[in-house]
């Protein structure tokens, strides 16, 4: 190794040598090697040299592309903007802020509406820009054309006024009737020697034997009566001691009634003077023993149950309703029925109690129905299902021809009379039925609006429908719902009858409308605004001022005035000349209007004609030029209304008021301060379109007062604006 590496080097002398020879030699043989390649490639080559310059020309073309893309992806991602970089880009940027281009999320899950594209902060979804209005929409409506109409499946129905009938159907479990049950207890302590009804399902009837009882305290009872009954003992002429022996009988006697004697007993003990060591137990009512707890030989406790006894002529129906369909039925109203076990049969009954108190666990409505059962058929703990059908009118109530100008007793809806009177079941006094909702004669107007259950769009509380009001031109309706039907729905407000509804499509309606920022099933209020709004009345002619009287105010107020009006007349004129009106004027008219809302003691008056300029000359430098004169028409009503009051020291001379019939909605006002009419609403297409109502000056003013001095009294009083300590004139 270290042989070699002394072999490669050179002496000191020989390099320094080789170092300053170098360049020259080299040189010399590369120039000389050039010239040889270039006059090989000329001579021999040429097809080589010509793919070399191409080649060249390829490179710089490529270049320049992809530095073009370069620029192009960095644009698409926000990195430089297309107006270059620095203040250009930031001006592109407002520029784009500004413009009419914005971005909504296609699920609107967010109201961020983006100036540039980008994906939405809540669902990813990439935001996408909203439909175009064509010149037949608004608000509160979109337009479909013929395919597309037939692309979205779009189909409407009528909206009809119609005979409906509804049904609630709901399924219940037969249940006894509370107030035919009974118990048979063990009035004394004793022993059960006999049980007549020795099992479960005998019939009885009332006051039948059912059971003998031994008990001893009973018998000694029996023998205190006859002792006191036939005691010889002399209480004495006294009053006192004859009622003593009068209670001490009456004592006995209500002893044995407590220990389950019945009176036909104690009539009969009586009689035959002797006592008895066994009870005779009796039925209180006529029905079926449901339960029997004791057998012959048991021994029982005063109170004790023996039997359980049930009169099964009358059971119940256990029904649970909505509260919704509960607020529909009424006391009385008849009840179609299929037990389980009998499904051929259709029993009939009639409601007989609805709760008044909704359960909190199920939020359901208990309902009692009330069914005869003569021939026992409907058996209690057997399921049925129920249908009850209520008649939907216009106008309420209900008619039911069995019920029709009769009285009804208001425990049993199975008691019902020609004639008032008492329940014989419970003594209670019968009411009219018409007490309770029904007609006394068939019902005529039994006509209601419905339309199918598929044109409702429901979300939370907000019902809506979409109305053809032209071909391929949905309007949104919020609406009103009445009952539901298994296929249609009762509407209360919102449509008229013969009006086209979209059953099909709807969605997609829906849809277009969101896109488009208008009202939609996510917030249908704006609608129910904008259609109060489009229902208003509207001016039938120019503005009417019958009395007025105008007051010049000075100082700093006074001149704000005439700033107002000022700002007020240019835009009118730039509107007439059909350009979009300087953003000088604009804000100085919001301005000013703003400065004068803020004095005090500001009529109330006054002060709404005021709002009513701050509010609309609001934003309105970034209108358009028809949409300015939109706005422009609430700003001109309200001027003219502080014209006829108010004025300032250069306003105070005539200004005109002018009246256009033409325009949309009515309310053509404006004022000039000519007399040479130019129509600021239509500019160039009508411009003398128009006429004049009147000219307010401070010479021609009115007034209701008969004096010069009331007049003035007036005139300062109106003069409210003007500034403290200065003089008003």
């Amino acid at each position: 190794m270290a042989e070699t590496s002394e072999n490669n080097q050179l002496p000191k002398e020989e390099a320094d040598s080789a170092i300053e020879q170098t360049p020259q030699s080299v040189i010399a043989e590369n120039s000389k090697s050039k010239k040889e390649t270039e006059m090989r490639l000329e001579n021999d080559e040429p097809g080589i040299w010509f793919i070399k310059s191409i080649f060249k020309a390829g490179i710089f073309v490529g270049s320049g592309v992809l530095l073009i893309f370069l620029v192009g992806f960095a644009q698409r991602m926000h990195w430089i903007t297309a107006g270059g970089g620095g203040g250009d880009g930031h001006q592109a940027q407002q520029a784009d802020a500004k413009s009419d281009e914005v971005y909504v999320c296609p699920m609107m899950c967010t109201p961020l509406r983006s100036p540039v594209p980008s994906n939405c902060p809540v669902c990813g979804m990439e935001l996408k820009q909203p439909k175009k209005k064509s010149a037949n929409e608004d608000e509160l409506s979109v337009e479909f054309t013929p395919s597309a109409r037939r692309v979205a499946n779009i189909q409407t129905a009528p909206v009809e006024l119609t005979t409906i009938e509804r049904s609630i159907r709901t399924i219940g479990k037969i249940s006894f009737d509370e107030s035919r049950k009974a118990t048979i207890s063990a009035y004394v302590d004793g022993r059960i020697e006999k049980l007549f009804a020795d099992y479960t399902g005998v019939e009885v009837s009332s006051g039948d034997h059912m059971a003998f009882l031994y008990s001893p305290d009973l018998y000694a009872a029996q023998v205190e009566y006859l002792l006191s009954l036939n005691s010889d003992i002399d209480y004495g002429t006294s009053l006192s001691t004859k009622k003593f022996g009068i209670n001490l009988l009456e004592g006995s006697r209500e002893k044995l009634i407590e220990l389950g004697m019945t009176d036909e007993q104690i009539v009969q003990l009586k009689k035959s003077k002797e006592a008895e060591k066994r009870l005779q137990v009796c039925a209180p009512i006529g029905g079926t023993v449901i339960e029997k707890l004791k057998d012959e030989g048991d021994y029982v406790k005063e109170g004790e149950p023996i039997y359980r006894i049930a009169d099964l002529s009358v059971v119940w129906l256990m029904l649970e309703l909505f509260p919704s369909d509960a607020a529909q039925i009424y006391y009385g109203q008849k009840v179609e029925t299929v037990v389980q076990s009998l499904p051929s049969q259709v029993f009939t009954g009639r409601i007989a109690f609805i709760d008044p108190v909704v359960n909190e666990t199920t939020r359901t409505v208990n309902v009692r129905v009330e069914m005869l059962n003569s021939d026992r058929s409907l058996r209690p703990g057997d399921y049925a299902t129920a249908k009850i059908r209520i008649p939907i009118t216009s106008k309420g109530g209900v008619y039911d021809a069995d019920l029709a100008g009769k009285w009804i007793s208001p425990r049993h809806p199975q008691i019902i009379r020609d004639e008032p009177g008492h329940c014989p079941l419970s003594d209670i006094e019968l009411i009219p039925t018409s007490d309770l909702g029904y007609a006394n004669v068939p019902l005529k107007d039994r006509t209601a609006l419905v339309v199918p259950r598929e044109a409702v769009l429901m979300a939370g509380d907000h019902s809506v429908i979409y109305v053809e009001t032209k071909p391929g031109h949905f309007e949104i309706r919020p609406v009103t719902l009445g009952p539901l039907t298994e296929k249609t729905v009762v509407i209360l407000g919102g449509v008229k009858k013969g009006e086209l509804v979209a059953i099909a499509g709807n969605f997609l309606i829906d849809s277009q409308m969101q896109l488009a920022g208008n009202p939609s099933l996510i917030d249908p209020t704006r609608a129910i605004e904008k259609i109060k709004e489009l229902n208003k009345p509207k001016p039938s002619g120019p503005l009417q001022f019958k009395k007025y009287s105008i007051a010049k105010v000075n100082g700093n107020n006074g001149k704000s005035l005439d700033q107002l009006y000022t700002a007020y007349l240019n835009i009118q004129k730039d509107l007439a000349a059909d350009k979009v009106p300087g953003k000088t004027h604009l804000e100085s008219l919001n301005k000013v209007s703003k400065q004068l809302l803020n004095t005090k003691g500001l009529p109330a008056e006054t002060k709404s004609h005021l709002e009513a300029i701050v509010k609309n000359s609001e934003g309105l430098d970034k209108l358009d030029l028809e949409e300015e004169r939109i706005r422009f028409k609430p700003i001109s009503h309200a001027v003219i209304h502080l014209a006829v009051q108010i004025r300032g020291p250069k306003s105070s001379a005539s200004l005109t008021h002018f009246y256009c019939p033409m325009v949309k909605d009515g309310g053509g006002d404006w004022l000039q301060a000519n007399g040479k009419l130019v129509n600021p609403y239509f500019g160039s297409k009508m411009l003398r379109c128009g006429k004049k109502v009147h000219e307010f000056t401070l010479s021609n003013k009115k007034s209701s007062s008969r004096n010069g001095k009331s007049s003035r009294k007036k005139q300062i009083k109106k003069a409210s604006l003007a500034s403290p300590g200065k003089k008003r004139s």
